[in-house]
């Protein structure tokens, strides 16, 4: 991913929340929540770019099986596929018309057809399309009904996008349960830290084993500041599922580990910020 203008601009707010946190709010109950805000400006930029490339790939997919398909009508029509191409270029395919219109472009200038496709899938970086265009070069250097071959592979291309959609639409109600799910378990994490850990040290303060002393059996009991220390597990425990949660929520939904990013970055902020932000105003 190349870093833009909004990526930059992220890493210098970030910086600066940094760098006043540590200079005016170390040793503070809010430094740690100021520290998670800092990291919310750093990393929500890319986070956003990861989507807005899951969105335009998608979009890629679809376009190609349009440019597919036109192709192929037009291949049927007795037209070569190198001068359909040249034809379509002046189309509009959305997000795809700049590859397109290299792909006419690189034909023009005499590169082979099946050089200008492997420039065409890489460009584009799409799994499904580079699929589609081997299938599309191998018959074309074999010399094979082109025609046919670009009718399967349109065919093909939907029938993926069509699982992929009904995929999402089954798995949907999983997503918000498995969100549901993480809320409850932060919910219990809260009162662990805040309710039961604190119960515990007033109950060994009472005792007269507040300070770390040992009592009658010999064990020796939790200090008054234990149930601070305890409680920090907890939030490691939290942002540890947030993120192994969001990459298999990503994973069953849109079968990539990449689409789970966005998912394990918002159930992971969302447990810091709660945890540090209970802590701080709590």
């Amino acid at each position: 991913m190349k870093l833009g203008k909004t990526h930059w601009l992220g890493i210098i707010f970030a910086g600066i929340i940094f760098l006043m946190d540590i200079i005016f709010l170390r040793g503070d109950n809010i430094f740690f929540f100021l520290l998670g805000i800092g990291i919310v400006v750093l990393v929500l930029p890319f986070v956003i770019g990861l989507a807005v490339e899951s969105r335009i790939e998608k979009e890629k997919n679809e376009r190609f099986l349009e440019f597919a398909r036109s192709l192929a009508e037009n291949v049927k029509g007795g037209t070569p596929i190198g001068k359909s191409i040249i034809n379509m270029s002046g189309k509009n395919f959305g997000s795809l018309t700049p590859h397109i219109k290299k792909l006419a472009n690189q034909i023009t200038l005499g590169i082979p057809i099946s050089r200008a496709f492997e420039n065409f899938a890489y460009d584009i970086g799409s799994v499904n399309i580079e699929r589609a265009i081997a299938l599309i070069k191998e018959a074309e250097n074999a010399g094979g009904k082109i025609d046919d071959i670009l009718d399967s592979v349109a065919s093909s291309i939907y029938e993926i996008e069509k699982l992929k959609k009904e995929r999402q639409a089954a798995i949907s109600n999983l997503i918000v349960q498995g969100y549901i799910i993480f809320l409850i378990f932060i919910g219990i994490m809260m009162v662990m830290q805040f309710k039961i850990l604190p119960l515990t040290s007033e109950v060994s303060a009472a005792g007269g084993i507040g300070t770390g002393s040992t009592d009658l059996a010999g064990i020796n009991a939790p200090s008054a500041n234990s149930a601070e220390e305890l409680a920090r597990p907890f939030l490691y425990l939290l942002i540890i599922q947030g993120i192994f949660s969001g990459l298999a929520i990503g994973k069953l939904a849109e079968g990539s580990i990449k689409s789970g990013i966005k998912h394990s970055f918002i159930m992971a902020i969302t447990a810091f910020l709660i945890s540090t932000g209970a802590s701080a105003f709590g």
